[in-house]
């Protein structure tokens, strides 16, 4: 009765804030457990999970770290909202808010320090891509994201063709015994339109072609270059979707600190 009669003095849960919140929560949660899903599949493929010493034999980048990480937030920062809103559990609202602003904030400082320090990033994005060039052929995922990049930015190395000569499999040196020795990868090799395939001339002995005659079988600019053209030409689009980013998470913890207030001014009228 006393509950009732409080309500009525305009003291109540939105039910609209608490169910939009729960289902916006819970298709996060799912496509975190997705993401961690694929991840720690990927790693029982490669034997990591029996094995987790090997995590950090990798000389390079392991891309199954993105599914793990980004999962796993989505994952605890979904539960967290998914239940506060629906137990109206103001702890887990609460944590679900400061996690969220916690995220925003280190984005946003990622954002002013990467403009302001923005050769010291480039260089580090140098020594990045020549570390995960010299570990091509030591994880599958790796080599297929690298693949992917020199294909989609026509890129090769991070300056150029001619930094495969870090990877021992096609360095030119007299004693490299690999077949692919004083070559690239294929990713690197500019593709036949008329059959949409490549050259094998494109994979061997390129060490010895001059400059002028590299163009005609792979590509050489280097991905750092490509990739600073792609994010001038793209500018306007990646700054939405990272501008659209910013806005879901303030929305989400305007809603959540929307929701507390609601659940607390209700049990003050108890």
């Amino acid at each position: 009765m006393s509950r009732k009669h409080h309500h009525l003095k305009g003291a109540e849960v939105s039910c609209c804030v608490k169910y939009f919140l729960f289902g916006f929560n819970i298709i996060f949660w799912l496509l975190g457990a997705a993401f961690l899903g694929i991840g720690l599949w990927a790693w029982a493929e490669k034997g990591v999970l029996s094995n987790l010493s090997s995590i950090t034999d990798l000389g390079g980048f392991d891309p199954v770290w993105l599914f793990i990480v980004v999962g796993g937030v989505m994952f605890i920062l979904g539960f967290a909202g998914c239940i506060g809103a629906l137990r109206e559990n103001t702890f887990l609202l609460k944590f679900f808010s400061v996690f969220l602003g916690l995220i925003f904030f280190l984005e946003l400082t990622a954002g002013i320090l990467a403009f302001v320090f923005k050769d010291w990033i480039k260089d580090q994005l140098n020594f990045f891509i020549n570390n995960n060039v010299k570990a091509y052929r030591d994880d599958i995922d790796l080599q297929n994201l690298i693949d992917f990049a020199q294909e989609y930015w026509l890129c090769c190395g991070a300056h150029g063709p001619d930094d495969w000569n870090l990877n021992i499999y096609f360095n030119c040196t007299d004693l490299n015994p690999s077949r692919e020795r004083c070559g690239v990868p294929f990713s690197c090799c500019i593709k036949d339109p008329a059959v949409n395939l490549f050259t094998f001339s494109c994979l061997s002995n390129l060490i010895f072609k001059k400059d002028l005659e590299w163009q005609k079988y792979i590509y050489t600019k280097g991905c750092v270059g490509q990739f600073e053209k792609w994010l001038q030409d793209n500018l306007i689009i990646v700054a939405g979707i990272f501008v659209g980013i910013a806005l879901l998470q303030i929305f989400g913890i305007c809603l959540a600190q929307n929701l507390v207030s609601d659940v607390q001014a209700v049990k003050a009228n108890w």
